[in-house]
């Protein structure tokens, strides 16, 4: 017989290692454990992982640097660790019914992860130089947060929410929905341009971007189009069935706050990010299907005023700048 709502508060759900592909999970059931950047042996040590990263960040560059914009674009390669917890299988949000019938308790159930991610940067580069990228194995990020999914109660089908807390000074929250399908999933594409500039390479405002689409960093990513490295991850990769997490800090409750320097200088206003979760047709260790997760994030910035050209009152406000990061991992076995 199924469990109903209410009657999960009175047992004990607290757990810290859940069993493997716990059901009831929903579709979170995947993620507990850690998940990282594994360099195959026949590579050898010391090797790039597959996460990446661009950000266009305000700056003044120096006169001999021969470009009058003040910002500068960073690319980053890096190695990440990401690790989920169960927090609890069935917080309690209490809520009642009246008025419509007889009054009721309507208490709504959420499954909790805790999730800590780490990144350190494998090599960097920026245009104009800024003599800013760090060095390789450098820590570059940290982030704790949590993933919701609510077992009942749902809103306009939105079952799954992502709270994030970020050292700058930004915290976010991003709701979404979750799917389910077989075989590959399907990588959208992501323009890495800013809104708000007139999009040919040929514009001198973009000389940065220009610079990294001619002269791939490390010879394998493009900035104005971030997410073709995810596509070609899973070439020759037999992917059985596929576990989708999207969410969005602009549907409704969802938002960014940020620090006062944040919003006056580069204020984070947006952020989506899908989690595509894999099972594989080839085995683990243990004889299970692998499991190996990617994921591409968006963040928009909002910095200086739009020089597209548009007539003045056209479309106000300020540029928005793509801050893109993606990453294909897999699950560590233990």
């Amino acid at each position: 017989m199924k469990t109903k709502p209410a009657e999960l508060e009175n047992k004990t759900r607290r757990l810290e290692k859940p069993k493997q592909d716990d059901k009831e999970l929903g579709p979170l059931k995947l993620l507990p454990g850690k998940w990282a950047n594994i360099v195959p042996k026949s590579q050898g040590p010391g090797l790039p992982g597959r996460g990446w990263n661009m950000i266009a960040l305000p700056f003044v560059a120096p006169k001999d640097a021969n470009f009058p914009f003040n910002y500068r674009l960073l690319v980053n390669q890096y190695n990440e660790e990401l690790e989920f917890t169960l927090v609890d299988k069935a917080v309690p949000n209490r809520g009642v019914r009246l008025g419509l019938g007889p009054d009721a308790n309507t208490d709504q159930f959420l499954v909790t992860l805790d999730y800590q991610q780490s990144i350190k940067q494998i090599a960097a580069d920026d245009f104009p130089k800024s003599g800013l990228t760090g060095s390789a194995g450098a820590a570059i990020h940290h982030e704790p947060g949590l993933w919701l999914h609510m077992i009942n109660g749902v809103t306009d089908s939105l079952n799954i929410a992502r709270l994030a807390t970020i050292p700058h000074g930004d915290s976010v929250l991003a709701l979404g929905a979750s799917s389910e399908h077989p075989g590959a999933p399907s990588i959208f594409d992501i323009n890495g341009l800013p809104i708000g500039v007139d999009q040919d390479l040929k514009n001198p405002y973009l000389a940065p971007y220009k610079h990294f689409n001619d002269n791939l960093f490390q010879g394998l990513f493009n900035p104005v189009s971030p997410n073709d490295l995810l596509e070609a991850a899973n070439q020759g990769v037999e992917i059985v069935k596929t576990t989708v997490l999207d969410v969005d800090s602009t549907r409704p409750t969802g938002g960014i706050a940020n620090i006062p320097f944040i919003v006056r200088q580069a204020n984070a206003t947006v952020m989506k990010s899908t989690f595509w979760i894999q099972e594989l047709k080839e085995k683990d260790k243990c004889g299970k299907p692998k499991l190996r997760l990617q994921y591409s994030q968006l963040v928009m910035l909002d910095f200086f005023k739009r020089v597209d050209g548009l007539p003045p009152g056209c479309c106000p406000g300020l540029i928005q700048w793509p801050h893109v990061s993606i990453n294909t991992m897999e699950k560590i076995v233990e």
